[in-house]
């Protein structure tokens, strides 16, 4: 009986297959204005100068912490991943995840979305999948 294989698996084993989902999110990472855009593989973080800075962080609140202060609203949220802030998108009216790396020069973010598990450096500007 053959195991079903993951798609990370097949993209592993395939790299056309990884080359084309790579292509893809530049593609859409330069659609919703994300920096160059490049996009790093799974487990290739050597692009990456400032994943020192990445800690195992406890969230600041369950929501955008600066909008849940002044009673905003936000669209998607990001988690700083050297001290646990989140603050919400670049798509949010408020972009506090973006304000706080400027105030504090944390570099990478999380999404604190479900189901979402990429990482993102404003230093190097690289999504890391």
């Amino acid at each position: 009986m053959a195991l079903k294989q993951s798609a990370y698996e097949r993209a592993f084993i395939s790299p056309n297959i990884l080359e084309n989902k790579m292509s893809k999110l530049e593609s859409a990472l330069k659609r919703i204005g994300i920096g160059k855009g490049k996009v790093v593989p799974p487990g290739d973080i050597i692009g990456c100068s400032h994943m020192d800075q990445v800690q195992e962080v406890s969230p600041s609140a369950d929501g955008c912490e600066d909008c849940l202060k002044t009673g905003d609203s936000w669209v998607h949220l990001r988690i700083c991943m050297t001290c646990g802030h989140v603050g919400c998108c670049d798509n949010s009216k408020n972009k506090h995840a973006t304000k706080h790396y400027h105030a504090s020069e944390h570099a990478i973010i999380k999404s604190f979305e479900p189901g979402e598990n990429w990482l993102w450096c404003y230093e190097d500007e690289q999504l890391m999948v």
